[in-house]
């Protein structure tokens, strides 16, 4: 049997991107590589960073590797299409994000001191990026917030950018009233009876808890992983309970499942 030439090229990124080049080849290439466009990579790329976070969630060392190794598959699978189109290459993918860490990083790279406390440098970071945000001319302050972002990332990242300007509560109280009035809106939908002033006054509480969450210092899509992940633990626990008798939740009711529920949040705190 011939050995492939890509045995040839010197293994790490060499060799991946010899890989990716063979996979989009038209004419010898893999034929569902060859259909793929940005469009219709762009989900998986975006599965790829949930798992690479997950793998972290658990602490999961080995499946991170893995995970980051499937991430920068993504990168260079766009960077391939970038080239094949003209827009960009991999090299300048890289080129271009290394160009602009050393210019964000004055007090590593320039002449600025170090001597600055973490927040600082997050403020001079913004300071940065909305120096480039002006020389590309981006027209409303919201311009550039992207739309791909997750609803709730998306929503945090829009309160930011406002409250750069101005536009802003003045403290996480005032926040907690707008819920509480936005809970009432909520209500008054639902007993309504219609379902797209209901759809739109949920989303308005959802986007002030983001806000209120911001306020308070707290990562929201973190918070609502771990609680995801509490739930998970707790109802899998009464599950367990219930597998003791040989029984499963569907054979079980409401009552029961609710004092095994409450059963494992007391052992938790054990």
């Amino acid at each position: 049997m011939t050995r492939d030439p890509i045995f040839d090229v010197p293994d790490g990124m060499p060799r991946l991107l010899e890989v990716m080049r063979r996979l989009r080849d038209p004419n010898t290439g893999c034929p569902w590589d060859i259909e793929q466009d940005f469009r219709s990579i762009t989900p998986y790329t975006i599965e790829e960073a949930y798992e690479v976070a997950d793998a972290i969630a658990r602490e999961d060392w080995t499946d991170l590797e893995g995970e980051l190794g499937d991430l920068l598959l993504q990168v260079v699978y766009h960077g391939q299409m970038g080239a094949e189109a003209g827009h960009f290459d991999f090299d300048s993918v890289a080129r271009g994000v290394a160009a602009k860490m050393i210019e964000r990083h004055p007090h590593i790279f320039g002449n600025e001191s170090r001597d600055k406390s973490a927040e600082e440098q997050t403020r001079d970071w913004e300071a940065a990026k909305a120096a480039e945000r002006a020389k590309r001319n981006a027209g409303g302050v919201l311009d550039d917030v992207a739309l791909g972002l997750p609803a709730l990332m998306r929503a945090v990242k829009l309160q930011k950018r406002a409250a750069r300007v101005g536009f802003d509560w003045p403290d996480a109280g005032a926040v907690l009233d707008k819920i509480a009035e936005e809970t009432r809106e909520l209500v008054e939908a639902r007993d309504s009876g219609d379902c797209d002033h209901l759809h739109e006054e949920f989303g308005d509480l959802m986007f002030v808890m983001a806000n209120l969450a911001r306020h308070l210092g707290v990562d929201p899509e973190e918070a609502l992983r771990d609680a995801n992940a509490k739930f998970t633990r707790r109802f899998r626990a009464v599950e367990a309970a219930l597998a003791k008798d040989g029984r499963r939740p569907e054979q079980s009711d409401l009552g029961e499942m609710d004092a095994l529920w409450d059963a494992a949040k007391v052992a938790e705190r054990k």
